[in-house]
């Protein structure tokens, strides 16, 4: 069974077309890199599937846990089970991280919390991911650093136990220290039931984080696909040769 699955996906944006035809298919407990190009459509493909209204698509579907969800709204999309982790996470000041994600998880849950019982929750999950208590009371990526900000999405994906979590770009931006921080802790937060459709340029974050499948997109259309060896590939060559 296929926790997310893409059938012949189209996707236009103000009439020019992205996506040309996606098939994926990622089962439960399954790790799927994407890596391409820029321009290559990944962020499109992270946008569409949590239902960003600019992105149409013309053509195919989007199936979470085979229910199809082509026309539900990013809200919907949450309460079925999907994660989008934002390759340039939105500052909001005077909003504040803890209050932030309480009500993200008192939404995504018929049983709401209390704040003293979620507060636990929450210095939990920080103590496995080594991120200090004072990071509550901070305004939501008001101030961060780019390694703080990834960190904060990670947080968020711990305490919210997506089904799915599609990381667009986790590893952007960051320096060594941060990236190996970053990686360990999707390697805690995950699953054996969690699927994790993981959006990258480059193979770095591939020595910390081991996926089951390697996808390569060029042009809107996934050209190949493989193992890890696919993004060693990459790392040694360059996209060249790998569209035929």
């Amino acid at each position: 069974m296929s926790q997310l699955q893409i059938k012949d996906l189209h996707v236009s944006i103000e009439g020019k077309k992205i996506l040309k035809g996606i098939n994926l298919n990622i089962k439960p407990g399954e790790i799927h890199t994407l890596m391409g190009p820029n321009g290559s459509g990944k962020s499109t493909l992270a946008s569409t599937l949590m239902g960003h209204p600019n992105f149409r698509i013309t053509k195919g579907t989007i199936l979470l846990n085979k229910k199809m969800i082509n026309t539900k709204s990013p809200d919907d999309r949450a309460q079925l089970g999907l994660f989008l982790s934002f390759q340039y996470p939105v500052e909001i000041a005077g909003l504040s991280f803890e209050h932030f994600l309480r009500q993200a998880y008192n939404t995504l849950n018929s049983d709401a919390i209390s704040p003293i019982d979620f507060r636990k929750l929450v210095e939990q999950k920080m103590k496995l991911l080594r991120i200090k208590k004072e990071f509550m009371e901070r305004y939501l990526n008001e101030g961060y650093s780019g390694g703080e900000k990834k960190k904060s999405e990670i947080l968020q994906m711990a305490v919210l136990q997506p089904k799915v979590a599609i990381l667009d770009e986790t590893d952007s931006g960051l320096d060594v220290d941060a990236l190996k921080d970053v990686a360990q802790g999707i390697n805690k937060v995950k699953t054996p039931e969690m699927s994790i459709l993981l959006i990258t340029h480059y193979y770095r974050i591939l020595k910390y984080i081991k996926p089951d499948k390697v996808h390569i997109m060029v042009d809107g259309r996934i050209v190949k696909s493989g193992g890890r060896d696919l993004a060693t590939r990459v790392e040694n060559n360059g996209y060249n040769g790998l569209t035929g």
